[in-house]
Parts: structure tokens; C-alpha cells; sequence
């Protein structure tokens, strides 16, 4: 039995550079190629979309998608819960088919189908608890 492998974790930010940045130096990562910080006082079109940054050998990724809001968590009391979302990739529209099947099987429920997207064929659901997790094809 195949599995989807976990290729990143997802933050949401209103200003995803800045916390690119705090995650860089608090986990000494490096950005992908192309996410790097322009040079200063220039537009950072990235930095208001999307960045990832990963370790030095490559194993996982860490991004940051930019959003107009994100309510901070006041955990441990569950008055704003814990947000987040996982992306998972598998090889091929057929495998992605395959773990439909399987994710539904083990109590997710489809929120969104991308699976016909030409560019990035993915399915957004959430686990039984409502968190939201990808699994898309990774080219």
C-alpha cells in the first residue's frame, strides 16, 4: 500500500516575508530558489504571495502563504483553536485518485477538487477534526 509522503508545512501570515524571516533564523533554513528577499527598498511581489524555505538538505519544507487576516491562537484555551494545513504529495493522478478513495475511507471529507487542474492537480480536505490537509501531484 502507497501513502502520501508529507513534502510541506503551511502558515498562514498578513505578511509572510516577515515571518519567512523568523522561521529562517529561528531554524537556520534556506531560502527555495527564487523565495530570497529582494534587495532592500525594492518591490517583493513574493513576499506578499507565497515563500518557502526549506533545510539544507532538502527533507521538508516549510512555507508561508500570505492572507488579509489570521486570528492568533489563544491556545492552550481553545477560544481561537490551533490553525493550520499540511500539503501531501503523491506521483500521479492516478495515485491521487487512489488516496481519494482512502482519505474519505479513514473519515476526511473533500472540501475542495482541483484534481483536473493541468498545472497542479490537488484535493483539499479536512481531517475528522476540521483541519484542512492537500494532497496534490508533486512533480
Amino acid at each position: 500500500m502507497t501513502v502520501p509522503i508529507l513534502r510541506s508545512f503551511v502558515l498562514d501570515s498578513t505578511d509572510a516575508r516577515r515571518l519567512a524571516e523568523f522561521y529562517r533564523e529561528l531554524l537556520a533554513l534556506e531560502y527555495r530558489k527564487g523565495d530570497e528577499p529582494p534587495p532592500a527598498g525594492t518591490d517583493d511581489p513574493r513576499g506578499r504571495d507565497w515563500l518557502v524555505l526549506r533545510p539544507a538538505d532538502g527533507a521538508w519544507q516549510l512555507a508561508f502563504q500570505q492572507t488579509s487576516g489570521v486570528r492568533p491562537t489563544s491556545w492552550p484555551s481553545d477560544e481561537v483553536p490551533q490553525q493550520m494545513h499540511l500539503d501531501t504529495g503523491v506521483d500521479s493522478i492516478e495515485e491521487l485518485n487512489r488516496q481519494h478513495d482512502r482519505v474519505l475511507s479513514l473519515g476526511g471529507a473533500l472540501r475542495l477538487d482541483r484534481s483536473e487542474d493541468p498545472e497542479e492537480p490537488l484535493r483539499v480536505y479536512a481531517d475528522p477534526d476540521g483541519h484542512t490537509f492537500c494532497v496534490f501531484v508533486a512533480g
